[in-house]
C-alpha cells in the first residue's frame, strides 16, 4: 500500500493538494492580507505624491535662481560693453582725450 510520502512524490498530487489548500484558505487569508497591504499601499502613494510635489517646488526654485543669475550676467555684460569703447577708433579717440 502506498504511504503518505509516496503521495507527494507525484507533482500532480502536490499541485492538487496545494490548489485545494489555497481555495479553502483564500477566503480567510485574502481579507487579512488586504487589510494589511491597503494602508501600506496608501501610505506609499501619499509619500510619492509629497515627494513629487517637493521635487516640483525645488525645481521651480532652481529655475528661478538660474534666471536671476542669467539676468545679472546680462546686466553686467551690458554695463561693461557700454562703458568700454567698442572699436579701435573709439579707443584711440578716448586715449587722446585723456588728460596728460
Amino acid at each position: 500500500m502506498a504511504g503518505f510520502d509516496d503521495l507527494f512524490k507525484n507533482n500532480v498530487a502536490t499541485g492538487l493538494v496545494v490548489g485545494i489548500g489555497v481555495a479553502v484558505l483564500s477566503p480567510v487569508i485574502v481579507p487579512v492580507v488586504a487589510s494589511v497591504l491597503r494602508p501600506l499601499a496608501k501610505s506609499a502613494i501619499k509619500s510619492g505624491i509629497l515627494l513629487f510635489e517637493k521635487g516640483l517646488e525645488t525645481g521651480s526654485e532652481l529655475a528661478e535662481g538660474l534666471e536671476d543669475l542669467i539676468a545679472e550676467a546680462k546686466a553686467e555684460l551690458e554695463a561693461t560693453t557700454h562703458a568700454a569703447p567698442t572699436t579701435v577708433a573709439q579707443a584711440t579717440e578716448a586715449a587722446s582725450d585723456a588728460p596728460k
